[in-house]
């Protein structure tokens, strides 16, 4: 069977049960797939860097096929400080995704690039910032370099949140009341992980952008034209489960960047 393989951070990843309602976009891919094995391992704080040092595109190197497809989705973590982390956007950051893109395609599979959703940040005035900076632009000068295709998350994401403003924004994030949900009973104010809501709409978006790029065939895509409700749909990982992934989903550790 087909299989969509997902790399990136805390934005991309499934979340156990516990986290709930912190959801990831790949965590809703499922709903929008059929005939084909979503099979997410993002991982919460990895960067291009860290993901390929700790083993996890070593995994996905090992297990994907001819044929399957390679979402590569990073830049929230590459920008923190820090040895094990950080990568300048037009240095180190292009070429772990150059890395990334070769050895995808050296196993007969395709990458997919798809620059991170931004950050609901807004200054005083209801100005909407864009505190990715330069990654997405990175992301998207690596895709047309090495023609590999790429579907922009972070523009959709721009629009939509200007659209929704502070407030409305507030409802796609992670922004609870104390005593509104047991994971979080002292409330919590979060622009930067979102809520079921917020991972439907931008798995939907990603799921359109594959069919109408017949980046696969029409027949493994449904409900993207379907409304649902979120909360009800999201499934969310048991923790224990989660952890026994998180722990079997390593391989070989890849070091250094691709000029």
């Amino acid at each position: 069977m087909t299989a969509i393989f997902l790399s990136g951070g805390s934005s991309v990843c499934s979340r156990q049960g516990s986290m709930a309602p912190m959801t990831g976009w790949g965590q809703a891919m499922p709903l929008f797939m059929q005939g084909v094995d979503v099979i997410n391992c993002a991982r919460a704080g990895a960067s291009t860097k860290s993901f390929m040092e700790r083993g996890r595109l070593g995994w996905i190197l090992e297990n994907i096929r001819p044929g399957d497809l390679h979402l590569i989705s990073f830049g929230p973590n590459d920008m923190k400080p820090g040895a094990g982390l950080h990568t300048e956007p037009f240095d180190d950051y292009q070429g772990n995704l150059r890395r990334y893109v070769i050895e995808t395609r050296l196993r007969g599979a395709h990458p997919v690039l798809v620059p991170s959703h931004e950050r609901a940040v807004f200054d005083r005035f209801g100005n909407f910032r864009r505190p990715l900076k330069l990654y997405p632009a990175a992301k998207r000068e690596v895709a047309a370099q090495m023609s590999a295709p790429l579907i922009d998350l972070n523009e959709w994401s721009v629009a939509w949140w200007r659209q929704l403003g502070p407030q409305g924004c507030k409802q796609v994030f992670l922004y609870l009341e104390p005593g509104e949900h047991p994971n979080y009973p002292d409330g919590v104010g979060d622009n930067s992980h979102m809520r079921p809501v917020g991972a439907v709409e931008c798995a939907r978006f990603v799921a359109g952008e594959l069919r109408s790029r017949e980046l696969l065939p029409a027949s493994f895509f449904r409900n993207i034209e379907n409304q649902f409700d979120a909360n009800q749909a999201v499934q969310f990982l048991d923790d224990v489960e989660f952890d026994r992934l998180t722990k079997e989903r390593v391989g070989a550790a890849i070091v250094g960047a691709t000029a």
